[in-house]
């Protein structure tokens, strides 16, 4: 579906605010004090797996791209607005040993990380994490992956980026995504840092605009990025978990 630009600026503004603190900046690089060789953006997803009496059952994982993660070491950034208290952001999650810490998912380029270590690193630092996750109701069921087209439609990725300074600011930039040779494809190609971001889409549903994660931003390919779509991403994580 594509929008027009007063209505998609409006998305991108909401899209901020709504999820604006699901995502964090990730780096790779040889080793501490080596220079980053590997920029990307992950997010907290929350996947319902089941319920009990009790309540529903959650799992959360951190998803990005395989490709951000082959790196000897690596480092999870820290935003302010993602802690409790905010000061504790001052320094990033290291991890030595950085591609053994995902469960990688190489047949739709996807890794994921369950965040039961990042929450216990936050509570041995003191601090607690306060987040926003890409839930199931947001994430994109198969149907309304399997209805982006041809014709390009409005999609927004929430990614953030890299500037000259080593920064990484929090960004929502508007693009086209199209269906092309079988796979859903946002048609130009992003800045560094963007891979591995989220990417959403709109459709109307009983007329009112409906925005779905359709998933998550891969590596440039062809002028453009494949996303590995979340239809694909439940179907992989069920069949890796169930192992």
């Amino acid at each position: 579906m594509l929008l027009d630009q007063e209505t998609e600026n409006e998305i991108a503004y909401e899209l901020c605010q709504l999820l604006g603190r699901a995502i964090l900046p990730v780096s790779g690089s040889d080793g501490p004090g080596a220079p980053g060789t590997t920029f990307g953006t992950a997010f907290f997803y929350s996947e319902l797996v089941g319920a009990t009496d009790d309540g529903e059952v959650v799992h959360e994982w951190l998803l990005t791209a395989s490709a951000t993660t082959r790196t000897p070491y690596g480092e999870i950034g820290l935003r302010p607005s993602l802690t409790e208290p905010a000061e504790a952001a001052a320094e990033p999650i290291v991890l030595p040993d950085f591609a053994d810490r995902w469960l990688h998912l190489p047949e739709i380029g996807l890794a994921a990380m369950p965040t039961g270590g990042l929450h216990g690193h936050a509570e041995d630092g003191g601090w607690s994490w306060r987040t926003q996750q890409v839930t199931d109701a947001v994430a994109a069921p198969a149907d309304a992956v399997a209805r982006v087209g041809a014709e390009p439609g409005s999609a927004f990725v929430l990614a953030l980026g890299l500037g000259d300074d080593g920064s990484r600011p929090l960004e929502a930039v508007i693009e086209r995504v199209a269906r092309a040779g079988g796979e859903v494809r946002v048609t130009t190609e992003l800045p560094s840092g963007y891979v591995g971001a989220p990417v959403f889409g709109v459709e109307a549903l009983d007329g009112e605009l409906s925005l779905r994660c359709l998933g998550l931003l891969l590596p440039s390919e062809g002028g453009g990025h494949p996303v590995a779509t979340f239809d694909r991403i439940r179907s992989a994580l069920a069949a890796a978990t169930a192992e």
